[in-house]
């Protein structure tokens, strides 16, 4: 179907309260790389959501529910068809006694400032993640020991074709960097996280000090997508790739970065294929040099 022809035919049905046409996702990943997509729509209410979803799914069209970008790598080609965004509306935090009700397109670093202003420990490794609340419970995110399904009670969301629902933290089947939701598709929408109460000073001072270690250690004066490599059984991607001699590699404007091993940074505009054709590169030389096979912890999407 013809782009414009599909897309017209979407707002008149659909009448989102915001999109917009062609939209550069170089200007919506933190890898600032990425093709644009053929239509951006951001939903304000969950009612929103689902009838977009809904007629989507009616008349075979590709959606993909976008966070913050903060792991993922868009293909130059770009996203063919709709990109979904959650809106302002889902960006809030609720302080319910010792427990943190937060909205799923709030970031991590603005709940984890929520829990520290109210004195609720808990969410200080998450403070200098970068990424969205949703996606960091889709995946399962964690840093220095701790995850988020460590603190996780209650997730609200929105199945296609299927509704609503609140889902606990067992039925969520959190696992390293993984949910259920990779397997079984739902909309994060709310999240409901236990705390425990605590010293603010002393909570502002942990938070201080791991992104006090985040700098040191992770090249943040570059765009990347995080660590790019999961953690392999019993040993660190980082350092598999540096003992195979790849530490500082570039390909073009994309790096496997000097100062950490396990990100690819882009230099300042590096290609989707430039990143691709290094993440190939790694993988191929650190099996050779190990035996291990690196899997992308980055997203990859996009192209025809």
């Amino acid at each position: 179907m013809d782009n414009k022809k599909w897309r017209d035919e979407f707002i008149k049905r659909v009448k989102p309260s915001n999109f917009r046409y062609d939209e550069p996702m170089s200007r919506l990943t933190s890898f600032r790389i990425g093709g644009p997509a053929d239509l951006l729509v951001e939903v304000e209410t969950p009612e929103e959501l689902a009838s977009t979803v809904e007629y989507c799914n009616k008349m075979s069209i590709f959606w993909f529910l976008l966070g913050r970008g903060s792991n993922l790598l868009v293909r130059d080609e770009g996203i063919r068809e709709g990109v979904l965004r959650l809106g302002r509306s889902f960006q809030y935090t609720k302080v319910e006694g010792g427990k943190l009700r937060a909205g799923a397109a709030s970031t991590l670093a603005v709940v984890a400032e929520a829990a520290a202003r109210n004195s609720l420990s808990g969410l200080e490794f998450a403070s200098g993640i970068p990424g969205s609340l949703g996606g960091a419970v889709f995946m399962n995110a964690g840093a220095y020991g701790s995850e988020i399904r460590d603190i996780v009670l209650e997730v609200n969301l929105y199945r296609p074709d299927k509704g609503f629902k609140t889902l606990t933290n067992e039925e969520m089947k959190f696992a390293y960097r993984s949910s259920g939701l990779q397997r079984e598709e739902g909309i994060v929408l709310e999240v409901l996280m236990n705390l425990v109460p605590g010293n603010e000073n002393q909570i502002r001072e942990r938070m201080s000090n791991l992104n006090l270690r985040r700098k040191e250690k992770q090249p943040l004066e570059f765009p990347s997508a995080g660590s790019t490599f999961k953690r392999p059984e019993g040993n660190f991607a980082g350092r598999l790739i540096e003992e195979a001699g790849l530490k500082g590699k570039r390909l073009g404007n994309a790096q496997v970065s000097p100062k950490h091993a396990g990100f690819i940074i882009n230099l300042g505009g590096a290609t989707a294929q430039e990143v691709l054709d290094l993440i190939d590169l790694v993988r191929r030389e650190v099996h050779k040099k190990s035996g291990v096979c690196l899997e992308p912890e980055i997203k990859i999407i996009g192209g025809e």
